[in-house]
């Protein structure tokens, strides 16, 4: 049985190839993203496997349907880029990884955090020029602060649990609060009320048509003056055009983006010797105060592990016995 794979990066290869020993389907690799335009180029396939980037649409997914693809595979947890209900009429099994190493994603956003308000960025640089003064470099402590998480699943929980030991005040916004969370003395609020008391927001939430752009010249707005934001969930969380004017009037003091609304046309290349004519992600990486990675959050050894074991043994299930151990692994 054969699994096409769209957006396979050469270090990807290596964890599915390792965890495809027991199940021995044949594995094609494509580095080009999933669209109309390479569709047709699936054959004999059981299975393709697909990331955050490739567009899953209904024409797609018609085309994969009459190409005898009986399963969609997403090797992320995020699913907006599916048309579920094309599948669902398709008769086409869609499952992902609801999870891999939340602890990956959280740690990354604690990172990008403590590089922004310590500057480690910019000493990296500056003692690599045997400049050893520290003017400019003035940052702030973490204990005390109060941090806003906006959605509290498992990431979200990760992180509440890493700035809890930074000795900080958490408070968080979720349609349906965890109650360890609470006993851990998390406090929920409204999503105002978060926006309005934070020091540092973090957004760990999945993108839906409801929450597109929830972080916008209104609730920007509503933030204290010099907030802190991380985005390491979706790009489309955040009006880029409205966080870049927040920018430029200080009342954004720092933002750290693991995700950007256009990522599918920047991200996971070299563009290193490219004009890129994105100008919204130009100027923000022009922002001293910006620090942008290209969706590396999740990248560690433990996260490409999961996702290689969770992929092939969703898809031998669904092959096998046309169902899923794992209701939340299925989407249709």
């Amino acid at each position: 049985m054969k699994i096409i794979f769209f957006s396979a990066k050469p270090y990807e290869r290596p964890f599915f190839n390792k965890y495809n020993e027991p199940y021995g389907f044949e594995l094609v690799y494509f580095e080009t993203h999933l669209g109309p335009h390479i569709v047709n180029a699936v054959e004999n396939a059981i299975a393709i496997c697909v990331f955050v980037n490739d567009k899953v649409n209904a024409a797609v997914i018609s085309v994969l349907a009459e190409k005898g693809v009986k399963i969609i595979a997403l090797r992320c947890a995020g699913y907006n880029n599916v048309d579920l209900d094309a599948a669902k009429a398709q008769g086409i099994h869609v499952c992902r990884v609801p999870e891999y190493s939340p602890e990956a994603v959280a740690e990354h956003t604690t990172a990008m955090l403590l590089t922004l308000i310590r500057k480690t960025h910019k000493a990296y640089n500056r003692v690599r020029e045997q400049n050893f003064a520290l003017n400019g470099m003035l940052g702030f402590n973490l204990y005390g602060k109060t941090i806003g998480i906006i959605g509290t699943g498992k990431i979200g929980k990760a992180f509440c649990r890493i700035m809890l030991g930074f000795g900080c005040n958490v408070i968080a916004y979720d349609l349906l609060p965890d109650l360890h969370m609470k006993a851990l003395g998390i406090q929920y609020m409204s999503f105002e009320e978060v926006l309005k008391k934070a020091d540092i927001i973090s957004l760990h939430c999945p993108l839906t048509q409801e929450n597109h752009y929830m972080i916008n010249k209104a609730a920007l707005a509503m933030m204290k003056k010099g907030v802190a934001v991380i985005n390491t969930s979706r790009g489309g969380l955040i009006n880029t055009v409205d966080v870049i004017q927040a920018l430029k009037s200080k009342q954004v003091a720092y933002l750290g983006i693991d995700v950007y609304e256009q990522e599918e046309q920047l991200f996971f290349k070299d563009l290193s010797g490219s004009i890129i004519e994105d100008d919204n992600i130009q100027r923000l990486m022009s922002f001293p105060n910006v620090l942008v990675t290209a969706h590396q959050a999740y990248f560690t050894e433990e996260a490409l592990s999961q996702i290689a074991q969770v992929t092939l043994g969703s898809i031998g299930q669904l092959a096998n016995e046309n169902q899923c151990a794992d209701a939340s692994v299925m989407l249709v």
